[in-house]
């Protein structure tokens, strides 16, 4: 094609005799180059959208066009160019994205590749309606063939799902014995789980909108049900209400951008709902309004959905769960994840890209707060509620583009003057923040930093003193001296920190594939590693979990 267009060029030059001719051959030759500039090969798109797909839709979207980073359709990046969005790419930026390539998640040739990709027109993902979301949905064991009790002696209570993301696979391990119960294929790059309220079934959703549902009175737990609910998915959650326990299931995709209600035991789909919408301050219409992060409500039979990209929260109440209900609260665009407060009353969920937190009072069902940060990008995961000694009951947050830790009063009752405020801008030890967490029975504070920009950050977590936060010292803790230390979870009584390090596949044979280290929260000493673990992430405490500890 380029030979033929500068043929046809050289004619017009020969036949013309002018200057002007030479110029309209030679623009269209740069013309030419340039488009070959990004030119992908098949099996280079394909790996280049897989890559895309994990690392970075989260932030951009699946269509690209911007959410918590900005739009990367080709209009915008081109006119950045090659060699900038490399340096993006690979080194990070100071509002929050990670140096991929600085940290060693992907390799040179993988960052050149992304950069092509990024300034070609993105692909058009396909829908998945409810004829799909049918034909997925696969009953493996119904309710009544499995156990009618346990059918082990282990606390259930104090067993712990750990996310083993690039594996692809749940752990199950007892809490008291630090045994890896069972092994469980599970859906890609799993997010979060959640349990139910009896504390028997965990439920995994995966980046892949696979949902899993595991059962863990089994001799050994193991997928009873699985589902997809969408292409892309970060969420889900049960029905919590009095009378409702473990009757529903809620999965929240982001791509499609849509909701879908399931029965509870079986996963059966009952409903699927649409999420596009406007958003909520200038009212344009958004093709890709995510569903970012649920919790299920104490105060009635809802959920609290937070859609990303519109700035609406919805309570979609499921009492009628083919015909639910929906109350939009205007918040702050960029909803990402968040938590309740110690009363479970208020839920506060970061507006991530607008460095705000918005709290939500569930039981009056209205907007209570739009709370300043003072800090980039704040990312609390569930946050974490403690009582400070000067501003009484407050729930934290760390952030991915700062290191500071916001601490916010949520006590109008007794505390009035401090409540939805910062009331500590604490120093961090790095920004890269993703968790934060503590228990009622510990006197500590955690915080990690996996996005950290030095490498010693990255493998370290940072513990705080509750009695004096106010002075803003913290200990540093060593946890590998390899991949990333990430994601804080306690154990049931609340004398145990469990701390994950997240290495890579690719180095299982180093043994460096990734561990869980074990602290005594009292002391601040390892007591136990569990090793061998292919990249463990997120870890959930089932009593933890059910009742919103953090």
């Amino acid at each position: 094609m380029r030979e033929i267009l500068i043929a046809f060029m050289l004619v017009v030059t020969f036949m013309a005799g002018g200057t002007q001719a030479i110029a309209e051959e030679a623009k269209v030759e740069s013309e030419v180059a340039s488009e070959t500039e990004f030119v992908l090969t098949p099996v280079e798109f394909e790996k280049c959208r897989e890559i895309y797909f994990d690392r970075c839709a989260g932030c951009h979207g699946v269509l690209r066009k911007g959410a918590t980073g900005p739009d990367l359709t080709p209009s915008k990046t081109k006119v950045k160019g090659t060699k900038k969005l490399r340096e993006f790419i690979w080194f990070g930026t100071g509002g929050g994205m990670p140096g991929w390539g600085k940290m060693g998640t992907i390799t040179a040739e993988e960052a050149d590749l992304l950069v092509k990709y990024i300034q070609n027109e993105p692909p058009v993902p396909p829908q998945w309606d409810m004829k799909n979301v049918k034909a997925s949905w696969k009953l493996l064991i119904p309710p009544e063939e499995r156990p009618t009790k346990p059918e082990h002696d282990r606390d259930v209570a104090n067993m712990f799902a750990v996310v083993l993301r690039d594996a692809g696979q749940i752990a199950i391990i007892d809490g008291d014995t630090k045994e890896v119960v069972s092994t469980i294929d599970s859906g890609y790059a799993v997010h979060i789980v959640r349990m139910s309220m009896s504390g028997r079934y965990v439920y995994s959703i995966g980046r892949d909108g696979k949902c899993t549902l595991i059962d863990l009175w089994m001799k050994k737990p193991d997928t009873v049900a699985e589902i997809r609910c969408s292409l892309d998915a970060r969420s889900v959650d049960v029905s919590k209400f009095k009378g409702f326990e473990d009757k529903y299931a809620v999965v929240g995709g982001y791509w499609p951008p849509q909701f879908v209600i399931l029965d509870g035991a079986t996963l059966e789909p009952i409903k699927i709902v649409s999420t596009l919408s406007y958003t909520y301050d200038t009212e344009e219409f958004h093709p890709e309004p995510r569903v970012a992060s649920i919790v299920a409500s104490h105060f009635a039979p809802e959920w609290v959905l937070n859609i990303k990209e519109t700035g609406l929260v919805w309570l979609v109440n499921y009492s009628d769960p083919n015909n639910p209900s929906i109350k939009m609260i205007e918040a702050e665009r960029f909803l990402h994840d968040g938590g309740w407060d110690s009363t479970k009353r208020y839920f506060l969920v970061a507006a991530n890209a607008r460095n705000k937190v918005a709290v939500i009072d569930a039981k009056e069902k209205k907007l209570v707060a739009l709370i300043d940060t003072g800090g980039i990008k704040p990312h609390p995961g569930r946050g974490a509620n403690w009582i400070d000694p000067e501003f009484g009951p407050v729930w934290a947050t760390g952030h991915i583009g700062d290191s500071v830790v916001s601490v916010i009063g949520t006590d109008p009752v007794n505390h009035p003057d401090s409540a939805w405020k910062v009331v500590r801008t604490i120093s961090a030890l790095s920004s890269g923040n993703l968790f934060i967490k503590t228990h009622p029975n510990s006197k500590w504070v955690w915080l990690d930093s996996p996005l950290g920009k030095k490498a010693e950050d990255r493998t370290s977590v940072v513990v705080y003193d509750k009695a004096n936060m106010g002075a803003g010292i913290f200990k540093t803790l060593e946890v590998a001296d390899y991949g990333k230390a990430v994601h804080m979870e306690y154990n049931k009584a609340g004398d145990e920190v469990w701390v994950s390090v997240w290495g890579n596949l690719g180095d299982a044979d180093k043994g460096k594939a990734g561990e869980i280290v074990v602290f005594d929260d009292k002391t601040l000493t390892e007591k136990a590693r569990i090793k061998n673990l292919p990249t463990p992430t997120g870890k959930f405490n089932v009593y933890n979990t059910m009742y919103d500890i953090y």
